[in-house]
């Protein structure tokens, strides 16, 4: 049968009396709401409960599953001992085996493999804690996040949905996610505009059921936001895809500078206008249409160059009629590729090696697609998916301090001895010069203890 309901539930484990010990009263709203939802499910009375969880398992390119009949959970890592709290689960091995299926059906990487702490984890185990006071009548599917697309997360969910109908089994599913660390300076992680703007956005969309709003967040905005669950919310909003939805926003709570937000979301009907994943591939196809069309003639010849390499295995060839700046030039140059707003590979040289920017361009390019050892080789599938940026670097100059650095403006290189590591200027989350020369000596491996040179550069960056 359908989903019959799904829920956001956050997760700071000193919302549980055992280990806020009278502080709890602090986030009552987030309390009081999630003694809601419990009482929401009970009603219900599922026989599976599918919860995702930020802090389970995750890998770059896999949603992990729990696997094996079940699990032990414990708030000893906050101070309590496990006497005075634990929980026992039973996991829906059935159901996990058809989600496996059903998963690998559509490309995307899911199964049991690669535990590394069979115990429940806090976002499990807190929501948990609410439910079972109120209903232990279930068995539980929890699943890990991942680096993957935010499609492939809400593909995951549809998933969901598919075996639950499969199973004729009555399926509730729990979003487990805090929303920004960085909503106010009470935050250990200190204080982001983006964290309030990110917290606003995302409980709008929880109050109006505005699921496609949690496809279209910038990847560099949520990342300055340091948000923890919108990965969480898109498995659910998969699930519940193509149906319209009763949402309501419970709670919000900035609480200790972090963001709590607890919804439900009943589906009663369908609604063809809410397949968002269809509405977001669109535009997402149109999009990036319309960033190839703009391309100048530098980011057409790295693209030129990464195709054709996949396509035959060599450099491709010189083309003709190219700008005569890129063939009487040399400079150094650095190829970036992107993929969904991440990046996804970049190598380049500080100095030209090739007799111009063009063959430098050429070269680059395939070693920032294929070479980088940060990455995986690029694959034929995703060529559509890759967005290219090219930096034509001036000739370096020393400087004396930090004082002569512009982490906008200027590139910064990093030098002791042989080891030399370059950043390039005006990066996403690189906001000063300290930030560009330690994240270049790591890059160069240059230790704490050893002097080191700097070097400035602009650059003419061609999208």
């Amino acid at each position: 049968m359908p989903i019959t309901g799904a829920f956001i539930m956050p997760h700071p484990p000193i919302i549980l009396p055992q280990v806020g010990r009278g502080e709890e009263w602090k986030i009552q709203k987030t309390v009081t709401s999630c003694k809601r939802i419990a009482e929401q499910i009970a009603a219900m009375k599922p026989e599976t409960i599918v919860l995702t969880s930020p802090h389970s398992v995750m890998y770059a390119d896999h949603f992990h599953i729990s696997p094996g009949n079940g699990a032990k959970g414990n708030l000893r890592k906050f101070g309590v001992d496990e006497g005075k709290f634990h929980i026992n689960i039973e996991y829906d091995c059935d159901f996990v085996s058809k989600l496996q299926a059903e998963a690998a059906k559509h490309g995307i990487s899911a199964g049991t493999e690669g535990e590394r702490d069979a115990y429940l984890d806090h976002g499990t185990v807190v929501p948990l804690a609410f439910i079972r006071e109120q209903y232990t009548d279930f068995r539980l599917v929890r699943i890990g996040l991942s680096g993957l697309p935010f499609a492939k997360h809400y593909e995951l969910g549809k998933c969901i949905a598919r075996i639950a109908d499969i199973s004729g089994s009555n399926v509730v599913f729990i979003a487990s996610g805090d929303l920004s660390h960085k909503v106010s300076q009470q935050s250990h992680y200190g204080f982001a505009a983006e964290g309030v703007m990110f917290d606003e956005q995302v409980t709008e969309a929880m109050s109006n059921g505005d699921f496609f709003k949690f496809l279209t967040f910038d990847e560099s905005f949520i990342e300055k936001a340091a948000e923890c669950g919108l990965r969480s919310f898109i498995i659910m909003a998969g699930a519940l895809d193509g149906k319209e939805v009763k949402s309501e926003l419970l709670s919000y709570e900035g609480t200790f500078g972090v963001g709590y937000g607890t919804a439900s979301f009943i589906p009663y009907g369908e609604n063809e206008g809410r397949k968002f994943l269809e509405i977001y591939s669109k535009l997402e196809d149109s999009r990036l249409k319309d960033v190839k069309e703009r391309e100048d003639e530098y980011v057409k010849l790295a693209r030129y160059s990464v195709e054709n390499y996949i396509k035959t295995g060599k450099m491709a060839e010189m083309p003709k009629n190219l700008p005569e700046d890129m063939l009487s030039r040399k400079a150094g140059v650095f190829v970036s590729l992107k993929k969904h707003g991440k990046l996804r590979g970049c190598i380049g040289t500080i100095s030209p090696v090739m007799k111009n920017i063009a063959g430098e361009i050429l070269r680059n390019a395939i070693s920032a697609a294929f070479e980088d050892p940060r990455f995986d080789p690029l694959e034929v599938s995703e060529l559509p998916e890759i967005v290219y940026s090219v930096d034509v670097l001036s000739p370096s100059e020393p400087v004396d301090s930090m004082d002569s650095l512009d982490s906008e403006r200027y590139g910064v290189i990093v030098i002791s001895g042989y080891k030399r590591g370059l950043l390039l200027p005006n990066l996403e989350g690189v906001d000063t010069p300290e930030q560009q020369v330690e994240i270049a000596r790591r890059k160069a491996g240059i230790r704490d203890d050893e002097k080191f040179s700097l070097e400035r550069f602009e650059v003419v960056r061609h999208i």
